[in-house]
């Protein structure tokens, strides 16, 4: 069970507790209400991707004595909350690694040390500032690092992290929202492999791609990574949801209704394409749809396949 649960606070809930995701799930077969909050329905989205991930959970769980019930809960809290640990531990070295190389700081970023990264730290900071704030303006710098009046810094700003080139655009807040470089090389790093990291500048049309990878793109709904970048460029030395002003809980809970509660129409489809376009940076590009048979034919294996037909009809052939 501890294996299984790593999944959970990846692709499942980054906070919300299992027992609360069976609870709420409980509750909706209980009653007849049809009025729901919006953390109800949360947790009730939570439940439903909790049995996709692990779809032996709801009959093995409602065949267990209760004892045995809550050992299987507990594992599967230990596996979670461990791969959690993990993925923080990882990004911590390599988004300093990162940094250092894209930005060639004057002062390199120690893989060690946390406390010298955060607001503190010029890169770090330009990539924690909030968007609608310019890190360049000495004004701004000094302000945010002060926490003056007009610059204390929340989970209601999204940084500059998220964004296509780490800026954003004040009259368009969407565009680019959640292509930021650091954002891939997080993702790749967590769910393929850090030497994948490397490699996040191809893009393609990737539709086949897109096509054989569903269950990839509804792990990328949640995307738990941009939360554990901003743990990794903070100055924060151990796991906690508050950040001095910034609530992780709340930022994550933003992000995830940004994704799954769009609020209209084109709204959705402005999702699709980015998850769409997300797949594509992670997964590549699929090209064998555009060989034509002329191509396919002088390829090796075909053509060793005609060699072999033609030596044996020359054979038959010889007296």
């Amino acid at each position: 069970y501890v294996a299984k649960g790593r999944a959970i606070r990846r692709v499942v809930a980054l906070f919300d507790s299992i027992e609360d995701l069976v609870a709420e799930n409980d509750r909706r077969y209980e009653t007849d209400d049809p009025d729901t909050t919006t953390e109800q329905d949360r947790l009730q989205i939570g439940y439903t991707t909790l049995t996709r991930t692990l779809p032996w959970f709801y009959k093995k769980g409602s065949e267990m004595e209760y004892e045995e019930y809550s050992h299987m809960l507990k594992m599967l809290r230990q596996g979670a909350d461990g791969a959690r640990g993990d993925d923080t531990s990882k990004l911590k070295t390599l988004v300093s690694e990162w940094v250092n190389r894209e930005f060639k700081p004057a002062s390199l970023i120690d893989p060690n040390d946390k406390h010298s990264r955060g607001f503190a730290h010029d890169v770090c900071g330009k990539l924690l500032c909030p968007a609608e704030l310019d890190w360049d303006n000495p004004e701004v710098r000094a302000g945010i690092r002060n926490r003056s009046d007009g610059y204390i810094v929340t989970d209601l700003s999204f940084p500059a992290y998220l964004y296509d080139k780490y800026t954003a655009n004040p009259d368009d807040l969407e565009e680019g929202l959640f292509k930021g470089k650091i954002l891939i090389q997080g993702y790749k790093a967590v769910f393929t492999s850090p030497s994948s990291a490397k490699d996040v500048d191809g893009d393609g049309d990737g539709a086949d791609v897109i096509s054989n990878n569903r269950r990839a793109r509804k792990s990328l709904s949640g995307i738990k990574v941009k939360k554990h970048v901003r743990f990794a460029l903070s100055s924060v030395t151990s796991w906690r949801s508050m950040d001095g002003d910034f609530d992780y809980e709340q930022f994550w809970r933003t992000i995830v209704d940004f994704f799954e509660r769009a609020p209209g129409r084109e709204a959705h489809r402005r999702v699709e394409r980015l998850l769409e376009w997300w797949t594509r940076k992670v997964f590549g590009r699929n090209r064998r749809g555009e060989l034509n048979d002329v191509m396919k034919a002088n390829m090796s294996v075909n053509a060793l396949a005609r060699q072999r037909e033609q030596r044996d009809d020359a054979a038959f052939d010889s007296p």
